[in-house]
């Protein structure tokens, strides 16, 4: 082998050795790096300001669960930069995520937390809690409110259970009607009592088909047509859709208060609001007593408020009697055929009008639901439209009478 070969198997020598040797440096300068990434606790560059520009409330956290970066949404929860998790939940998550490798990622079931706004006491929130492993030392957390998807998911669940439940009621009935009428075709008195019957239970079924289909409008996101509505027209259409249930139940319904009055809305959903009201103060007020439906306008509020002298509602249900086919008395609600849902149309049907109902109430003295809506102007009252003068016409000439006849001396007529 001359000295060109060993020069060029030397230098090829050469830059095998040199490469597997910068190699190796590059290799452990990467593992340096990884490892003061690993366990350092300082929050990587550019983490604050993508914290700040999320809606959800997103920390990072040390292995001692101390926030060292925080959105502006993590603060009513308690979780601010400088302060610990609060929860043993949330620890136990940090722990089990930070534990794992690296990138890995864990959900929790829903959990309850304290979440303050401005001064007003600290409410208990449903939220979905979302970790992920950034080192061995920083966990990412990520909690989404999550209360007002489960408590609409609930009212969905119970909805349709309830609805299912009190459908089925008079859809059986009905059944079992046509089947007794069937039955007695060649009695004609028992076909009239079972065919009566039988129309009683299809009014309660079209009625609470059709309180159902006016509950879910109002639950729907549609807008209600905003118009001057006038109180007067609204309670005097309820007074007069009841008028009927009210002579036929002996009670009374006196209407007072001031008139003249005006809101913003739908006045046919605001009817069907009071009259369930004066419904339902009917179905259950004894015989002989009264029904007063008063208004008046308290500091740019309109309240209409309806009273009973009736049974009343105990303390402990009145929080409850806006639920759908909740019923505080469900043995007088099926003797008065009540479905359970004219209050919550009610409690709906004022919500979509920015109004708010209160109940005042107690056993054996009866009970006062009133309205509150926000009062607007009267409407200006439209121009009378000017029409074109008519000629007078001349009146009749009177026809000549004769001259009244003098009294005489005596006084009689000559």
């Amino acid at each position: 082998m001359d000295s060109t070969q060993l020069a060029l198997l030397a230098l090829l020598v050469g830059v095998i050795v040199g490469g597997s040797l910068s190699a190796v440096i590059v290799a452990a300068l990467r593992a340096r790096d990884r490892g003061r990434v690993e366990l350092t606790a300082e929050v990587p560059d550019g983490v604050r300001e993508v914290l700040h520009g999320m809606d959800d409330a997103v920390v990072v956290v040390d292995s001692s669960f101390s926030v060292l970066a925080a959105s502006s949404a993590a603060t009513p929860f308690g979780l601010a930069e400088g302060g610990t998790l609060p929860t043993d939940e949330l620890r136990a998550l940090a722990r089990r995520v930070r534990s794992s490798e690296a990138g890995v990622t864990e959900t929790t079931a829903t959990e309850t937390m304290r979440l303050r706004r401005g001064a007003l006491p600290a409410e208990p929130r449903l939220v979905a809690v979302r970790a992920t492993r950034i080192s061995t030392r920083l966990t990412l957390l990520v909690l989404r409110d999550v209360t007002e998807r489960e408590r609409v998911e609930e009212m969905r669940r119970d909805f349709v259970a309830n609805t299912s439940h009190e459908l089925k009621t008079p859809v059986g009935a009905v059944s079992l009607l046509a089947e007794a009428i069937e039955s007695a075709a060649d009695d004609p008195p028992q076909v009239r009592i079972f065919a009566t019957r039988l129309q009683a239970e299809a009014s309660r079924l079209a009625l609470l088909t059709s309180r159902i289909m006016n509950l879910s409008r109002l639950q729907a996101s549609d807008e209600l047509p905003q118009r001057d509505v006038s109180i007067d027209e609204v309670v005097a259409s309820a007074l007069d859709a009841h008028a009927i249930q009210s002579d036929s139940a002996g009670v009374e319904v006196v209407r007072g208060g001031s008139r003249g009055l005006y809101v913003q809305g739908d006045a046919q959903v605001l009817s069907e609001a009071v009259g369930n009201l004066v419904a339902n103060a009917i179905a259950y007020s004894p015989p002989g007593s009264s029904v007063g439906v008063g208004v008046k306008s308290v500091d740019g509020v309109v309240e209409i408020a309806v009273t009973d002298r009736g049974i009343g509602i105990a303390e402990g249900d009145q929080d409850r009697v806006f639920e759908r086919f909740y019923r505080a008395d469900p043995a007088r609600a099926r003797r008065t055929g009540g479905s359970g849902l004219g209050l919550s149309i009610v409690k709906h049907a004022v919500q979509r009008h920015g109004g708010d109902v209160r109940l005042w109430s107690r056993p054996g003295r009866g009970s006062t639901f009133t309205i509150r809506l926000p009062e607007s102007a009267a409407p200006a009252a439209e121009p009378v439209p000017k029409r074109g003068r008519k000629k007078k016409r001349a009146a009749p000439a009177k026809p000549a009478t004769a001259p009244a006849a003098e009294p005489a001396a005596n006084g009689e007529p000559a």
